[in-house]
Formats: structure tokens, C-alpha cells, sequence
């Protein structure tokens, strides 16, 4: 008997609240023993399908989702897990390109629940906590991708690399995007520690394929290629962006891969880390398809990078004014966000919307936009973890001097406001809520965008 959509939905609700009341994101056991022991319970389904693995600071959620976007144009069958989400975690897991439908994410969830509780109540024996909400989710994707059966899935890691619930699949490649300070409490607050962790998704044997880094991290980065037998590809020397020049709509790239040459490529994002995410994308599908000595059809890499979207990565939701949003979050991702502003848009006057979660370097984000904003309306989301807008306006004020800084209490009213100041600018104001995931995802919504 087939279940109505109303009742589908219903149920939905339900199990979204029941994996909600577990440990949070933020919230991480250091351990792969749970999950390896649900997984090993249900015969290791994450062993039924190729992988490729992607870790990093800041740029992995885009690089993510093209190389998934070129092995689907390839004609291969494909999952993707990514986080965080923007409205719904069911993006997190997707096939085909698509969100997992209702349907089949709670044919997963109750395929999983029993080997999870079994696991919750093993721990809870030794006085352990439960699964968290970020494990479970790890679980029912893998479980979802050998059910379709996928060929292959793109992997990006949560937090980390070593202990991430998603290491317990074995990438045939490995990709790290750019490496950062960030989530410090959880990784260390060391760029050597917090390349360590990365670079446990490099298993024996595998392609690694690498973004630029500082010299401290890719020297983590090859040394453990070395000691597991991995082969490193590095971006500037065996892979690269040749040619990039803005253009309306997003940027016009030349890459050089690992082998072959794909020229005059239009890619609908904005920003030059785009581009170099793109070669990042374009390294890892050569890894994977042909062991980095095979070039990718060009027809194949020009459809791809004309299909490929990133929602809230510098994404224009509205217009007139226009209204940009971006998940940028730590300073890394900041100063790439300014560069891309700079880069990328030229506006008489641009207002931004700024909403932070405490645990993050909020008064270094204030002080790289203070150049780009002509105005800042500071603000909060829904998130309990936000920084009180009336903490933020002093942060900010100090940078950008009282008559440029407003304080709104609420996200809603903020936008509003920040579209008024912008309108002072005539045509060409602009709006750029930035600061969170959160912010991002919360004025999308605001503005009608859902679409992942």
C-alpha cells in the first residue's frame, strides 16, 4: 500500500525531530567506532560503491558539487553528501543530483534505525552517549547510496577528516581544498593540527589531489601521502587555472587538469576561488576516471561547468535591489568573499547584512568588510548560538564609525532595512547578507528561495 503525501510528509517531521534531539554538529565524539560498528552491522554498505573524498576549510561544499555535476554529465550514476544544509537535510544526501526524496531518505532511516540502536544501547552500557545527529545522517546516506545502487559518491568530510563519521569509506581519491584556522575547539588551533586531521581521508593507495596550501599544511598533506602510499597531485604545479576573465553571469576559465587542457569555459559563480575550486574539480574527475592520464571529454567539462550551481556561495537572490547572499563564516572564507566582491561587482553602494554565531572570529569578519560596505545593519538569526546584534554593533562601530553601522534585532527587518539603505544608491545598490550558513539559508528563504 502506498503512503499518501500528506502522511509522508507527517512522518518526515517526525523523524526529522527524532535525529534533531541527538548531539548537535557542533557537538563531536572524536571516534569512528560507532559508525564503523553500525556499518559493519549492516555488512558495510559504504564498500559497495566507489568514493571520492573531499576535506578542506573553506571551498570543499562547492568543489563537492562539481565534481559531482561532471561525473553525472559523464552519465554516471551518483550520490552526494555535503553539509551543512541550507533549508532541509535531506540536500545532504543526494542522488542523481537531486535531494533524496521523502521516501526513500525514511526507507534508509528505517533500514539504519535498529543497527543504530543497538550501537546507542552498546554505549550506553559503558556509559557512552548516543549516536549524534551528524553520525545518523552519515549512516542512512550511505545506506541510501548502496540501496539506488550509485556508482559512485562524492564525499564531503563534516568537521576534520581523521575522525569525521564519513572516513569510514575509503576514498579512491582524496581531495583537500584549501586548509584553515577554524572549528579550533574540536581540530586544534593549529594549522599543523588542523592539517592532521585533514589529511586522515588520504587512505593507502589513493589519488590525492591537493589545492594550494601554506607551506606548513602541504607538508602535512605529503608526508602523509608517503606513508600510506598515496599519489599527490598539487594544484600550481599538476593542475591549475591558465586563463580567467569575469564575465556577465559569472567568469570565462581556462584549466589545465592532470591531463588535459579545457579551454575558454564559461562557469556561472562568481569569484576567482571558484575557479580555482573548478581546477580542483576537474583534477579529481581525471583522478578518478582515468587515474590522472586520461583528458575528460571537452564537451563533457563544457557542459558541466555551464550546469554548475552553488547555492549561498555568493549567490544573487533578488534583484532590484539586488540581494547576494554567502555562507562565509570564518575569516578565510571572508577575505575570499571580499575578493570576489571586489572582483566581481561593481555597486554605487553596497549595504551588508551581517548575522554570526558566537563561537566564531566575528570582529576579524567586521574589520575585512568594513572596506567593501558602504553601510553594515547587524543582526541575528533564529540560530541560539547567534551573537546579540547589540555585541555585534559595538564590534562593528568601532570599525566603521557609528553613522555606518545600524542594529536591527531581527533578520526580517534587517533585510528590509538593508534593501532601504541600498535603494539610496539608486540603480546600483546592492545588499550582501553574509556571516553564517544560517544567514545565508534564513534570507534566502525570506526572499523565497528554497532551491537547493
Amino acid at each position: 500500500m502506498s503512503t499518501e503525501p500528506d502522511d509522508l510528509e507527517l512522518r518526515m517531521a517526525v523523524v526529522t525531530e527524532e535525529i534533531l534531539q541527538r548531539s548537535p554538529e557542533n557537538v563531536v565524539e572524536p571516534t569512528l567506532s560507532r559508525v564503523a560498528r553500525v556499518m559493519d552491522l549492516m555488512g558495510n554498505p559504504q564498500h559497495t560503491f566507489a568514493v571520492v573524498h573531499l576535506t578542506g576549510t573553506n571551498g570543499k561544499t562547492s568543489t563537492t558539487r562539481m565534481v559531482e555535476r561532471l561525473l553525472r554529465e559523464m552519465g554516471l550514476n551518483t550520490g552526494r553528501f555535503t553539509s551543512p544544509h541550507l533549508h532541509d537535510m535531506r540536500e545532504r544526501i543526494a542522488i542523481g543530483g537531486e535531494p533524496i526524496g521523502i521516501q526513500r531518505f525514511l526507507d534508509a532511516y528505517d533500514d539504519v534505525l535498529p543497527y543504530v540502536q543497538m550501537v546507542d544501547a552498546e554505549w550506553a552500557a559503558q556509559g557512552g552517549p548516543p549516536m549524534t545527529y551528524f553520525e545518523v545522517l552519515v549512516v542512512v546516506g550511505y545506506a541510501a547510496f548502496a540501496d539506488a545502487p550509485v556508482d559512485v559518491a562524492v564525499v564531503e568530510v563534516g568537521l576534520g577528516g581523521v575522525w569525521d563519521a564519513t572516513n569510514v569509506a575509503d576514498g579512491q581519491v582524496a581531495v583537500v581544498a584549501p586548509v584553515a584556522i577554524d572549528h579550533t575547539r574540536l581540530l586544534g588551533d593549529t594549522l599543523e593540527a588542523i592539517a592532521t586531521e585533514k589529511a586522515g581521508i588520504i587512505k593507502p593507495g589513493a589519488l590525492a589531489v591537493i589545492a594550494e596550501q601554506e607551506p606548513e599544511v602541504m607538508s602535512i598533506l605529503l608526508e602523509r601521502c608517503d606513508e600510506v602510499g598515496a599519489t599527490a597531485y598539487t594544484q600550481g604545479i599538476a593542475f591549475g587555472v591558465t586563463e580567467r576573465d569575469v564575465a556577465v553571469g559569472g567568469q570565462q576559465v581556462s584549466v589545465r587538469g592532470l591531463a588535459g587542457e579545457y579551454r575558454d569555459l564559461f562557469l556561472p559563480l562568481h569569484g576567482g576561488y571558484q575557479s580555482h575550486n573548478a581546477a580542483l574539480a576537474v583534477a579529481a574527475v581525471e583522478a578518478f576516471v582515468g587515474g590522472g592520464e586520461q583528458p575528460v571529454s571537452e564537451d563533457v567539462i563544457r557542459a558541466g561547468f555551464a550546469g554548475m550551481t552553488s547555492p549561498g556561495r555568493l549567490e544573487i537572490v533578488r534583484r532590484s535591489p539586488t540581494v547576494m547572499v554567502d555562507a562565509a563564516h570564518n575569516p578565510a572564507g571572508m577575505r575570499a568573499l571580499v575578493d570576489a566582491v571586489r572582483d566581481s561587482f561593481t555597486v554605487h553602494r553596497l549595504v551588508g547584512v551581517l548575522a554570526i554565531l558566537a563561537e566564531k572570529e566575528a570582529e576579524i569578519m567586521v574589520e575585512m568588510l568594513e572596506p567593501v560596505l558602504d553601510h553594515l545593519v547587524v543582526t541575528r538569526t533564529t540560530s541560539p548560538r547567534a551573537i546579540a546584534p547589540a555585541r555585534l554593533a559595538e564590534m562593528a562601530t568601532g570599525y566603521f564609525g557609528a553613522d555606518r553601522v545600524t542594529m536591527v534585532p531581527d533578520l526580517p527587518d534587517a533585510v528590509d532595512v538593508a534593501a532601504g539603505l541600498a535603494d539610496e544608491g539608486g540603480v546600483s545598490g546592492a545588499v550582501l547578507a553574509t556571516g553564517s550558513v544560517v544567514t545565508a539559508a534564513e534570507v534566502r528563504m525570506l526572499l523565497g528561495r528554497t532551491d537547493t
